[in-house]
């Protein structure tokens, strides 16, 4: 073999290890997931072989199917807002911080520690009618009977934020340490104000990671189950819980594979559309 053909070689080489587990746990999955969505569930209960576009029809043209995945987009949307204008301050904190910033990082890492299903379920023990909350303002009179704060969109939300805030933290704060300080020195000296400063030097130069944050926080709250499940109502359901109702409680694999790539191609879309117009190389130097 020739040395240009091994060096040619030898970058797949390098990459087979990383290739083979993305083939092995992404794509096969996603093959089967595509195969079973083509399946047909009969009425005995068994899952008919073969390649029929009914699972498809229904997620498609069903306006109940339709309404659930553009409430998803909303909740989903309104809780990266609510983490950009909540987590950019933090992360300006964090990065400008002097001597501390390590012991700030690893309070911020601190809820990872922790399983995602008890603390979102913590809000329970904070918000229900026995809670924490209602149960300080009984102690100081404010109220005469608790008040009902579960089981809404804005508890929904608030678990959102809870959950997907780290990431958005983490993400600006990579933009903001990296920025150098200087730069706002030099433009404080040509007359301009800290604001100032901040808007035309600082803000430009980290929108990478706040962009890289908002669709991290975006995609992961429109695929999420958990939360509206512990906390919202019964109208409050997001496509992911249909997906869960479609394979764990009614056993239809055909259907809730369906449904899944449903909501994977409309966020594969949303991808793209951000490549389009930010580009991906923007959000990786965000990450990184």
């Amino acid at each position: 073999m020739s040395v240009e053909a091994r060096e040619r070689r030898q970058p797949w080489i390098l990459l087979s290890p990383a290739l083979t587990a993305i083939t092995l746990l992404l794509f096969i999955p996603l093959v089967f997931i595509a195969v079973y969505s083509f399946w047909l569930r009969t009425a005995t209960g068994a899952d008919q072989v073969g390649f029929f576009l009914d699972n498809w029809q229904e997620a498609l043209t069903d306006r109940f199917y339709r309404d659930i995945l553009l409430y998803t987009l909303k909740i989903a949307a309104i809780t990266t807002i609510l983490c950009a204008v909540m987590g950019y301050p933090a992360a300006y904190f964090i990065a400008r911080s002097k001597g501390n910033k390590a012991i700030l990082l690893l309070l911020l890492m601190l809820p990872f520690w922790i399983s995602y299903i008890i603390r979102t379920m913590s809000w329970i023990n904070i918000l229900g009618v026995s809670g924490a909350l209602n149960t300080f303002l009984l102690w100081i009179g404010i109220i005469d009977e608790p008040l009902q704060m579960l089981y809404n969109q804005a508890t929904v939300v608030l678990g959102l934020i809870h959950f997907l805030l780290p990431f958005m933290v983490l993400n600006v704060f990579v933009s903001l340490d990296g920025i150098d300080e200087t730069l706002e020195d030099a433009a404080n000296s040509l007359g301009a104000t800290r604001w100032q400063a901040f808007l035309q030097v600082t803000l430009p130069l980290s929108l990478p990671g706040l962009a890289a944050g908002g669709l991290l926080c975006f995609v992961l709250g429109a695929g999420t189950y958990i939360t509206p499940l512990v906390l919202g109502g019964p109208s409050d359901a997001m496509f992911a819980n249909l997906v869960f109702e479609a394979i764990i409680t009614q056993l239809n694999w055909p259907l809730g594979s369906a449904l899944s790539l449903m909501l994977l191609v409309v966020l594969g879309l949303l991808v793209m559309v951000y490549n389009r117009y930010l580009g991906m190389a923007q959000l990786m130097k965000g990450l990184g």
